[in-house]
């Protein structure tokens, strides 16, 4: 992705609506295929600095260690603020867990694939549900909970551990696991968006342009 801190006349800064575009484009493509690459980096890093800290916090409270969950969920909120394609969220959660797979963790290849499939399907229904015409921080706050939601499922569909009525382990971890991908996948994620779009970096993009638009005005309001 090109930095530039000038507008281009071929690239047009607007705030106005834009028309939902299903047709992916090659810049598209390498942008999400680039997210996806470099937070398959990020997770195989945190899987390794949360091995003992993960730890740490089951012994405090059965389910707590969901709280750091948020760290591999931001893939496909971040993909699909950004290219706003139908898709975008799951493509770029994929490649980051099948790349992470690769790279070598505790869960394994299958495993990784599968639970990418979940949380990516879970940051990809935020925005289905307002078909594609939301791209707010309150979307993508309920992306990622729902990719949350997704990290919870797979542990409860492939073993069981997250539900555990006797110590409420899995209402813990289910809670926990939401409220880290709200603050990172959600919070955290739209705020590093809106700050490499008022760069110009993503001009290439209605995302980008929007959020330009917005910087500008609110200077010229100054």
């Amino acid at each position: 992705m090109a930095t530039h801190n000038t507008t281009s006349s071929a690239t047009p800064i607007s705030s106005a609506p834009q028309k939902l575009r299903l047709r992916w484009r090659v810049v598209d493509i390498a942008v999400a295929s680039v997210i996806g690459v470099a937070s398959a980096l990020i997770y195989w890093v945190a899987a390794i600095a949360t091995y003992a800290p993960w730890g740490v916090l089951e012994a405090i409270l059965p389910g707590l260690a969901g709280i750091v969950n948020g760290l591999w969920l931001f893939a496909g909120p971040l993909a699909a603020v950004i290219i706003r394609k139908p898709g975008a969220a799951l493509y770029a959660e994929v490649v980051a867990g099948v790349l992470e797979a690769l790279l070598g963790n505790q869960w394994g290849g299958i495993g990784t694939l599968i639970i990418a499939l979940a949380q990516g399907a879970g940051a990809e229904l935020a925005f289905a549900c307002f078909k594609y015409r939301k791209w707010n921080l309150p979307t993508m706050l309920l992306s990622g909970a729902l990719a949350g939601v997704g990290s919870w499922a797979y542990s409860f569909l492939t073993n069981l551990q997250a539900v555990d009525v006797a110590s409420s382990y899995g209402i813990v971890y289910l809670v926990t696991s939401v409220i880290s991908g709200m603050l990172i996948a959600g919070v955290a994620m739209w705020y590093l968006f809106t700050a490499i779009a008022r760069t110009g970096a993503l001009d290439q993009f209605s995302s980008g342009r929007e959020q330009r638009a917005k910087a500008l005005k609110r200077i010229n309001n100054k």
